[in-house]
């Protein structure tokens, strides 16, 4: 087994054993193999990234064994600049979402812990696959745990949000196993991801296939307007659920424009690029002043996510490498800031149990550590430079300017809005006065939430002042899917 394999089999292992174990296991010892697990996982992803070869945009790391022969199926995983930050982003998470859920989860700890690793293994084979019907049996897989996640941990509407959340991005993916199945007619019999790439498709067929991928990945990202399961989801998911949800899960759709819908139909992706940067820049100006209004700080930020999320969709289909490396700076920064905001809130409501942001006020005078944390990633959120919220928003809206001023002009609006949105929370939950005896009666964090915290503001802090380990890994391979999607396959 390679590192790759490792990373996505032991989370899913020690994720069913701990399953096995049945809800008589004593908690701390199914917390302590929870994130022994999960930090051996984040351990063997490492090397991917201080092994990688940024000189070329080839697969790396691949494993390459029969599957189910009949049908030409492999298990082939491999990773390139473009998805072994996802890989590491995933596992990372994992380690966070336990330490996150040690106190707070007292019933079914075995599943509940269980269910992340589960979880974790599958998101890493997403963006593992290089067989198309792995691909797909991994990214199908990743919503059976979050279902049950939302559906038995959350909140009082969970199971209304569980089923739209399962039913949406159900749905949608069904008619990318029927483009799946026709790109497989089409080559002669292979699931190979990259021999799809080369295929001498018509314009025709282009476009049916990238409205196919488009009805899966835009609901994932989710793009407006199918984007109304997330904050339903967000609001009733516990905290880790939210955690992911966010961090990871988000990235799948835009991942998957990366891999399939450009490379696969360049053609239809430049003819329908004006529709996508319409719905993104909806997303980033729509969607930010209906932020404005909520008075829920997880619907906030799930509102927050989708403006941030039209960002990374606007910089893809601009073509340009500014634009396309900004785009996935922004899905890392965003798995770090996002996830950092949702873990706020909910130590918020592990205190004081709601998430109004009237329940609050004052909350520095009580909680000062928290506080500091609290509002370094709120300025993140707003796209403060010298954190991780600014690099990508950056880099995005200079490669929109390059391609036209009119589009950068509109998608630098996104900065006021989130400052507007972010700063009012800010304003309203953390200064002035103590609000109520609720606040006044709050304990600052102890130090398993210190140390979360902490590893995420130094993740935000590092990404924000050098950012370049992360631009470097991703820069071949971004030049090479320019380069592929500039090249009709079209006589």
């Amino acid at each position: 087994m390679g590192l790759l394999s490792v990373a996505i089999w032991l989370p899913i292992v020690a994720g069913a054993v701990l399953l096995a174990l049945g809800r008589d296991a004593q908690a701390n010892v199914v917390r302590w193999v929870a994130l022994l697990a999960a930090i051996a996982g984040f351990l063997f992803t490492i090397p991917l990234i201080t092994g990688f070869d940024t000189s070329t945009a080839a697969m790396q790391f691949q494993e390459d064994l029969p599957w189910i022969s009949r049908f030409n199926v492999r298990y082939h995983l491999g990773v390139d600049g473009i998805s072994v930050w996802f890989v590491l982003l995933t596992a990372f998470t994992t380690v966070i979402v336990v330490i996150a859920g040690w106190e707070v989860i007292t019933e079914r700890v075995n599943q509940y812990m269980g269910a992340f690793l589960l979880l974790s293994g599958m998101l890493v084979g997403v963006f593992a696959a290089v067989d198309g019907l792995l691909f797909y049996v991994f990214f199908e897989a990743t919503l059976i745990p979050m279902y049950i996640i939302i559906g038995v941990w959350g909140g009082p509407n969970r199971v209304y949000a569980a089923f739209k959340f399962f039913l949406y991005t159900l749905l949608g993916s069904l008619l990318m196993l029927v483009a799946l199945i026709y790109l497989y007619i089409q080559s002669g019999g292979s699931f190979e991801i990259l021999d799809w790439h080369k295929l001498p498709l018509s314009a025709h067929a282009q476009v049916l296939l990238f409205l196919a991928f488009f009805a899966a990945f835009a609901v994932k990202v989710p793009m407006w307007p199918v984007h109304t399961w997330l904050p339903d989801a967000h609001v009733e998911a516990p905290t880790g659920g939210s955690v992911v949800l966010a961090a990871i899960m988000l990235k799948l759709g835009a991942y998957g424009f990366l891999r399939f819908s450009m490379p696969i139909a360049p053609d239809a992706s430049r003819e329908w690029a004006a529709f996508i940067i319409a719905l993104s820049l909806i997303a980033v100006i729509y969607i930010g002043l209906v932020a404005l209004v909520q008075q829920d700080m997880k619907k906030l930020v799930a509102y927050s996510s989708i403006a941030h999320m039209g960002f990374v969709t606007l910089g893809f289909f601009i073509f340009n490498e500014l634009g396309v490396s900004g785009g996935l700076v922004q899905m890392i920064s965003h798995g770090f800031v996002s996830g950092a905001m949702f873990l706020c809130i909910g130590v918020l409501y592990d205190r004081v149990h709601s998430r109004d942001i009237a329940a609050y006020g004052g909350v520095v005078n009580t909680m000062p550590k928290f506080t500091a944390f609290a509002v370094l990633f709120a300025m993140a959120n707003c796209g403060l430079p010298g954190t991780a919220g600014f690099v990508g928003e950056w880099m995005v809206i200079l490669g929109a300017v390059q391609a036209n001023f009119w589009i950068g002009m509109l998608a630098a609006t996104a900065l006021i809005f989130g400052a507007a949105y972010t700063l009012w929370m800010v304003k309203r939950v953390y200064f002035g006065a103590v609000a109520n005896d609720h606040v006044r009666e709050l304990t600052d964090i102890n130090s398993r939430e210190f140390l979360m915290l902490a590893i995420l503001a130094a993740a935000v802090l590092w990404m924000g002042v050098y950012p370049k380990p992360f631009t470097d890994v991703m820069q071949v391979s971004v030049s090479e899917l320019l380069r592929h999607v500039a090249t009709s396959k079209l006589n």
